[in-house]
């Protein structure tokens, strides 16, 4: 697995925080288990949930993700398709909606992990894989 020191790169690539190497998930994005998180990371031994229920924050990130879908696409709908009607917003940002869901429980669960972890990048377990 390859290292990035960059945190930045490490949440895009939904990394473990503290050697930004291990997954986060343990099956792709676009499957029925994407929810599915190891319990340790499996590079240095991290544990994925500090505490129990920690990942309940996470859903006033997932919250901000999906007000932020339906801004886009509201916006989108409104200047592409001339203002159409109230059914074409409403499925529109419904199935929107849907088809991120995946990517931004992944990524609240991410930025939750990295922010309100209390785990920091650490170089020499990257390097040394322990």
């Amino acid at each position: 697995m390859e290292t990035t020191d960059s945190t930045v790169l490490a949440i895009l690539q939904q990394r473990c925080p503290r050697c930004h190497q291990g997954p986060l998930f343990s099956h792709p994005a676009i499957s029925t288990k994407f929810t599915e998180m190891p319990e340790h990371c499996p590079v240095c031994g991290q544990a994925y949930e500090p505490e129990p229920g920690f990942y309940w924050g996470a859903m006033y990130i997932s919250f901000v993700f999906s007000t932020g879908i339906m801004l886009v696409i509201g916006f989108a709908v409104y200047f592409l398709l001339n203002d159409p009607d109230t059914w074409v917003y409403i499925l529109s940002v419904a199935v929107a909606s849907l088809l991120f869901m995946p990517f931004s429980l992944r990524y609240s669960r991410t930025l939750m992990l990295y922010l309100f972890g209390g785990v920091r990048y650490d170089s020499a377990r990257a390097r040394s894989g322990s």
